[in-house]
């Protein structure tokens, strides 16, 4: 049975590895008491150091924030490392490649849909020569692994273009209702959004529960967004404008009970 390593199992990482039909790893040195927790009951077995990760590993599958991608690369291949790496992070396709560069045998992957606790939510895309080696540790399982054309890049292209609409349409929407309550028009807005626009009031209000204590995170993201536009000579000043938007929240991370208002008072607040 193959061996796979996971660098670092959150609250993604914690499923893509429980999902596997392989026998996963994942070294708890320097992570958070959530970590452990979320690992221990993904059934991930811990390891001493990363050193130990990399021994007994023949594919390592990196999930963690966008910002740390590069890093958390650069410590494997310090290593030696002559297994599969796969990078399943939100990362702009130059990014991917140059990550791609420090490894004999590379996979991207790109992530899309939300932690993968049943199956038809969630979709791990791969490309590369391994892609499909990699595709089958989870056959059969609750994460759908679909292998798509092209090589390093290419599955990293595909997450920028789909999380770019739905992560930057989120920041928009809540922006426009910030705006509307900054100028005292927000209840004529709902009024015109139940008439033209019937859930937009509705979704903003899951919109600010579900991002807002995920927003500091998605900054890294968004930087990688604008990174993944400007290399194809495209506007890049909606995801840097998203970028702002999700810092301003930041002081929300792992929060409960998140609400739109509180959600607004903070965006209006940063502003002043």
């Amino acid at each position: 049975m193959t061996t796979v390593g996971i660098l670092h199992p959150g609250a993604m990482g914690a499923t893509v590895g429980a999902a596997s039909s392989a026998e996963v790893i994942w070294c708890p040195a320097g992570r958070s008491d959530a970590s452990v927790a979320r690992a221990e009951s993904a059934g991930l077995q811990p390891v001493d150091s990363l050193g130990d990760l990399v021994e007994r590993s023949e594919v390592i599958v990196s999930v963690c924030p966008p910002a740390s991608a590069a890093d958390v690369a650069d410590d494997v291949a310090a290593t030696g490392f002559d297994g599969v790496y796969v990078d399943a992070n939100a990362i702009a396709p130059a990014t991917a490649r140059g990550i791609a560069a420090r490894f004999e045998r590379f996979v991207d992957g790109g992530i899309v849909g939300p932690p993968a606790h049943q199956a038809g939510t969630t979709r791990l895309y791969l490309s590369g020569l391994a892609a499909d080696d990699v595709a089958t540790l989870w056959d059969g399982s609750v994460l759908d692994a679909r292998v798509i054309d092209g090589g390093a890049g290419a599955a990293s292209a595909l997450k920028m273009a789909f999380a770019t609409w739905t992560k930057v349409s989120s920041a928009l929407l809540l922006d426009v209702r910030a705006l509307a309550r900054a100028e005292g028009v927000e209840d004529a807005l709902l009024a015109e959004w139940a008439i033209s626009m019937p859930d937009t009031a509705e979704r903003s209000e899951r919109t600010a529960a579900g991002v807002g204590p995920k927003a500091w995170r998605f900054v890294g993201e968004m930087e990688q967004m604008v990174r993944a536009f400007a290399d194809a000579g495209l506007p890049d000043g909606f995801s840097k404008g998203a970028a702002d938007l999700y810092e301003r929240l930041a002081s929300f991370k792992d929060a409960d009970g998140v609400t739109l208002d509180a959600v607004l008072a903070a965006l209006l607040d940063s502003a002043g």
